[in-house]
């Protein structure tokens, strides 16, 4: 996509999905949570360049308060980049966003990011006392005031869902640049379209389909970028994935797991049932599933950054319910084996 194509950063990502012990168990919300520290801190010491906590009220993930998580990493890990996956906006305050984030960005030195989404839940809704009625405006009102909060200075702002704010300032001060703030997209163009018109950096989020069916989308924010007048900012993209040893063994590591959890969601969600040669398919060549051999995930990975410009490709390596011993695993493989990998790809 870009004449101007660096090496691109890797990351990991998690939702803190309840995962299972050896015989099969589910473990409670309490020790998941700090697997994901454990995973945080081995991203970090495999030579990863973020790691994202993603956001959720229910019971099949732990992770409710990400920033919380963050920031136990913030004080064990020396240089890997800490962010979401994403922070559930609508629901929230921009406020308290923007506070958490400056707070953490303080305690990790610069090294905090935000992705700002709208999520795939709607859970946090009336867990928070919102109305899905509201579920556009909400998230237009609430990300101009983040883009405005995000440079820490003094803000004016008045809107429909919160209070206005009359010249505000909003503490803690920020100690160096802007808070770093993604939009995270799932695939709307007018949510492409929103993004450029802030001048905030797209976050994809590529979970179906073919990677290459995004172009579209990522030419869209360029050219918005331009007649909004705004920089050329960051393309970055999530995908999941699994890293193993072989290609067959990331199949038969990830297919139970990834069945129990897309079986669960297509019962709330009216989809049919998982099926193994779906998940074949979506981890061959062209399928946006980043799973198999760090040979295979990186001539994937590669193949997507060249065609959509990306300057990270993020992995959440947590499927449902697969172990944290598979997760480690697939976060080592990923920073020692598919990171270099992926460089000598574009390098060459």
């Amino acid at each position: 996509m870009s004449s101007k194509l660096l090496l691109p950063e890797i990351g990991a990502e998690t939702f803190g999905d309840i995962s299972e012990d050896a015989q099969g168990n589910p473990l409670t919300h309490a020790q998941v949570i700090r697997n994901v520290i454990a995973q945080g801190q081995a991203a970090e010491a495999a030579n990863l360049d973020f790691f994202g906590v993603g956001e959720h009220h229910r019971d099949d993930y732990a992770v409710s308060s990400p920033e919380i998580v963050l920031a136990a990493l913030a004080s064990t890990t020396k240089q890997i980049k800490l962010g979401t996956a994403v922070t559930v906006l609508s629901s929230d305050d921009p406020v308290r966003v923007y506070q958490r984030f400056a707070t953490l960005d303080a305690i990790s030195q610069g090294r905090t990011e935000i992705v700002a989404g709208r999520g795939s839940f709607i859970e946090s809704f009336p867990l928070f006392g919102f109305e899905l009625d509201d579920y556009e405006a909400l998230y237009e009102e609430k990300l101009d005031l983040l883009a405005r909060l995000r440079h820490g200075n003094p803000v004016v702002w008045h809107g429909k869902h919160r209070s206005a704010l009359r010249n505000q300032q909003v503490y803690p001060l920020l100690e160096n640049q802007p808070l770093t703030t993604w939009v995270g997209v799932g695939g709307s163009p007018q949510s492409v379209v929103r993004a450029a018109r802030h001048g905030l950096p797209l976050f994809l989020a590529i979970i179906g389909g073919q990677p290459s069916g995004f172009e579209g989308l990522v030419h869209l924010y360029q050219r918005s970028l331009k007649e909004f007048g705004h920089d050329e900012q960051p393309v970055a993209a999530h995908f999941h994935g699994l890293v193993a040893g072989s290609d067959e063994e990331a199949l038969e590591t990830l297919w139970p797991h990834y069945q129990r959890t897309m079986n669960r969601l297509g019962a709330e969600r009216g989809w049919p049932p998982a099926s193994k040669m779906r998940l074949q398919a979506a981890m061959g060549p062209e399928g946006a599933m980043m799973a198999g051999s760090a040979q295979t995930v990186a001539s994937k990975l590669a193949s997507a950054t060249r065609k959509l410009g990306l300057s990270r490709a993020d992995i959440k390596y947590s499927a449902g319910s697969l172990p944290h011993e598979a997760m480690m695993n697939s976060i080592r493989l990923l920073g020692e084996e598919v990171k270099p990998r992926v460089h000598e790809l574009l390098g060459a």
